[in-house]
């Protein structure tokens, strides 16, 4: 405990810093953003650090047959995740090494883009090789009769689960730490990262449309650098004016367009204008006047910054938890934002990693074995339910987005249906019925 404390503190004195310097980076490229949410960051990220140290504070605490129970499944879990993880990296690799090979700095956006993949490798592969461990590790004691050994010296099955559902709950605080910010975050950097490789530039968002009804101003955005709070210029900017009535008035085409933060206005940089608002024959048709100024264009009175035109351009799945927050926070008045995809995306940053203890809730009944039967029909079942759980999570989701499923429910459905199950076959494991019998009860068919 002591080493993983010392680990910990270790991590936490080089990435607490490093992550307050982000979100000070942060608030300053958007200032509306909710500053309580994005202030935590630093600390959830410290606390992941210390999760392993709490763990072996419990390890410490325990008796020795949990002890054991605990490294035998510790030793599986990390055998399998390993395992998973290379294989996701080789595979992700594959893919992508040929744009890391063509890109000028490739060794060092290789090496960026695999340190920001942790995080979303954890959350995607923890549930599934806590559950390839849990149906090893007992597989094993089960045909050792080690199972019945401990059941013989007075612990019952829940008590033998415990320490197991305890390691979940670890797990399953990381990936709750890791889906509040940077797993979310990641999953749409290192969308950026191979654009920067491929086309030696990375966006945050692309073809974004923000309309203004206030001021009537429609503006249409191809690329918003991911460095455009630093100053990067936005790229391909088309801005529509209308007058009082709705007609048509103005259309403006620039190459790039850049923020004064200082001074709050535009400037933009290779510019048309096309006037529309000018008639030139009194009673003929609208025809537009053209203007190409020479150098930069101003306009003094524009004042939509750039964080509030990128929000609509957001992607609801690549936000950590404070920033969706800001974004609902920002739009709850706004009639034209699908508010219930970020909403659904909020509640799920919450309950996915609630899968972890499930899964380990789960799988644990389907991996305890007393007949000879051996544990291959326990796999095949746990193999099959995790199946399920993917395909539920993926309409639950679907439907909370669409509108058909409260954004809670959408969000929380599958946990609450894999626990519920998981329940049944622990008190089937109690009291002796086999475990496919009472599978087949609760299915339809």
């Amino acid at each position: 405990m002591i080493v993983l404390t010392m680990i910990g503190a270790a991590l936490a004195a080089v990435l607490g810093p490093m992550e307050q310097e982000a979100v000070n980076d942060h608030l300053a490229g958007f200032p509306d953003s909710n500053t309580m949410a994005h202030s935590l960051r630093p600390v959830v990220l410290c606390l992941i650090c210390f999760l392993p140290a709490v763990g072996g504070l419990y390890y410490g605490f325990v008796r020795s047959l949990d002890r054991y129970l605990i490294r035998e499944f510790l030793a599986s879990f990390l055998l399998c995740f390993l395992a998973l993880y290379a294989i996701y990296t080789l595979l992700d690799l594959t893919n992508h090494v040929g744009d890391f090979k063509d890109a000028d700095n490739g060794s060092a956006l290789m090496a960026r883009y695999y340190a920001i993949l942790f995080p979303i490798a954890f959350v995607l592969l923890a549930p599934f090789s806590l559950l390839l461990a849990l149906l090893y590790c007992l597989g094993k004691l089960s045909r050792s009769q080690e199972i019945v050994s401990m059941i013989q010296t007075g612990r019952g099955v829940i008590r033998l689960i415990l320490p197991l559902a305890c390691v979940g709950v670890i797990a399953s605080l990381i990936c709750l730490g890791f889906n509040y910010q940077w797993a979310p975050w990641a999953e749409g950097y290192k969308d950026a990262i191979i654009e920067q490789a491929q086309e030696g530039s990375s966006s945050q968002a692309r073809n974004v449309v923000y309309h203004n009804e206030k001021e009537r101003r429609q503006w249409f955005i191809g690329s918003f650098p991911y460095d455009f709070n630093k100053g990067e210029p936005l790229q391909n900017v088309v801005i529509r004016t209308f007058t009082k009535e709705g007609h048509p008035k103005m259309r403006l085409q620039a190459k790039s367009a850049s923020w004064n933060r200082d001074r709050t206005y535009w400037v933009f940089e290779g510019v048309e204008i096309q006037h529309l608002d000018r008639r030139l024959f009194e009673n003929g048709p609208l025809m537009p006047e053209y203007e190409i100024p020479e150098g930069s264009v101003s306009f003094q009175k524009w004042t939509e910054p750039p964080w509030q035109i990128i929000r609509p351009g957001l992607d609801a799945v690549n936000l950590g938890v404070p920033d969706l927050y800001s974004w609902l926070q920002a739009n709850r008045d706004e009639s034209w934002a699908n508010k219930r995809r970020f909403l659904t995306q909020w509640h799920y940053r919450w309950a996915q990693p609630g899968i972890c203890l499930a899964l380990v809730l789960l799988a644990a009944p389907l991996g305890i074995v007393f007949t000879r039967r051996g544990a291959a029909g326990g796999i095949a079942l746990a193999v099959f339910l995790c199946a399920g759980m993917m395909f539920t999570t993926t309409v639950f989701l679907a439907l909370g987005e669409s509108g058909y499923l409260p954004p809670i429910w959408a969000a929380w459905g599958t946990n609450i249906l894999a626990t519920c199950l998981a329940l049944v076959l622990i008190q089937s494991r109690l009291v002796g019925r086999p475990i496919y019998q009472t599978l087949k009860k609760l299915l339809p068919f």
